[in-house]
């Protein structure tokens, strides 16, 4: 985001304080019901590379946001964000503007907002893909721990969602993180995606893109035929997470 788009933003709903994934933990302590971190974070902890951030997405089953209310309940105040459209959730209106909205947390109107929580549909307690109603797994099979006991996103499906923005720090992301997938991952975002990242390489230089991008990069490791939909490759061990 730019300075100017920023500071407009911020006069407008107000400012963000980018939570670390240790800070939000400690947030979400006591929370009854699984919770993870997408977005940038899911990207850093996976990488190891850092960068800055504007805010802390964290994603959460829509059918728990009972226990998210409960577990903030007299400290925080949650409001559903759809677009444009902002309402606090209250026991009069509990329920969000649209299940794919995203719920902002903040302690009071004159704080900052702390957390931006994703709500995540599910099918029977398993997590069900935004993109794709056929991509259903166990959340075990889409999140990895780290040491301390933090849960983030897979980086593939992180990078497919951040696709679609394409900006600056997504490219970079993708700079960073598609290196450090193993070739099925890779295989299995290009396809989901439609399209084959470019990229120079595994230094961070913002630079990389999705196929038809910048001219000069080249085409990284394969190209992969277009398909409708492709399984999700899953876990079969935590290798792939040995850089977080």
């Amino acid at each position: 985001m730019a300075v100017d788009e920023e500071l407009a933003f911020e006069r407008l709903y107000g400012p963000w304080r980018a939570l670390t994934p240790a800070e939000l933990a400690e947030l979400m302590d006591g929370m009854k019901a699984p919770w993870w971190l997408a977005g940038g974070h899911a990207i850093e902890a996976f990488t190891g590379v850092s960068r800055p951030h504007e805010d802390a997405d964290m994603g959460f089953f829509g059918r728990d946001l009972p226990e998210l209310r409960r577990h903030f309940d007299g400290r925080y105040h949650l409001w559903s964000v759809h677009g444009t459209t902002f309402r606090p959730l209250t026991d009069e209106q509990p329920e969000p503007l649209d299940l794919r909205s995203q719920i902002w947390i903040r302690e009071h109107a004159q704080a900052s907002w702390l957390v931006d929580g994703l709500i995540t549909p599910d099918v029977d307690g398993r997590w069900l893909s935004k993109r794709d109603p056929e991509h259903v797994a166990d959340l075990d099979e889409v999140t990895w721990l780290d040491g301390d006991g933090v849960r983030y996103l897979d980086p593939e499906i992180v990078l497919l969602f951040k696709a679609a923005g394409d900006r600056r720090k997504d490219r970079r992301d993708l700079e960073v993180a598609w290196p450090l997938l193993d070739q099925e991952k890779q295989e299995w975002l290009a396809r989901s995606h439609g399209s084959t990242p470019t990229t120079r390489g595994a230094r961070p230089s913002a630079s990389a893109s999705w196929s038809g991008g910048r001219s000069g990069t080249r085409v990284a490791e394969r190209t992969f035929s277009r398909v409708r939909r492709t399984p999700y490759p899953g876990r079969r061990d935590d290798s792939s997470h040995d850089h977080a």
